[in-house]
């Protein structure tokens, strides 16, 4: 089985950065791609940023363009999140999922595997 391990979180006032991290273990080979998520108490699940696999594309929801950067370390078998500008409209916990092609990079349904989530707060 894989596994998906968020961490990075915290509390941060506006304007700040955050990296976030997403660390897989287990069997991981059948990734395509790994998405980042956020949700905010009574909201949907919102689309952040993702990269596939394949050729390390990247992917930003239209609010994380600019300010988001989606990376991954082969090595440390991680994927990052990094975010600038931070405004309180960003807070939010945040998961990372591992997915597959048969859905939209943005459509969280696509993804199989889900890390337990990391809170971001973005203070006034």
């Amino acid at each position: 089985q894989a596994q998906l391990v968020e961490s990075g979180g915290g509390l941060v006032q506006a304007g700040g950065s955050l990296r976030l991290s997403c660390t897989a273990s287990g069997h991981t080979f059948s990734f395509y791609r790994v998405g980042w998520f956020r949700q905010a108490p009574g909201v949907e699940r919102e689309f952040v940023a993702a990269i596939r696999f394949t050729d390390s594309r990247t992917y930003y929801s239209d609010s994380m363009k600019g300010r988001g950067t989606i990376s991954r370390d082969n090595s440390k078998k991680t994927v990052y999140l990094d975010m600038t500008s931070l405004e309180p409209e960003d807070t939010a916990v945040y998961y990372c999922g591992a997915g597959s092609p048969t859905s939209l990079y943005s459509d969280y349904r696509g993804y199989n595997f889900w890390g337990q989530g990391t809170q971001v707060t973005v203070s006034i």
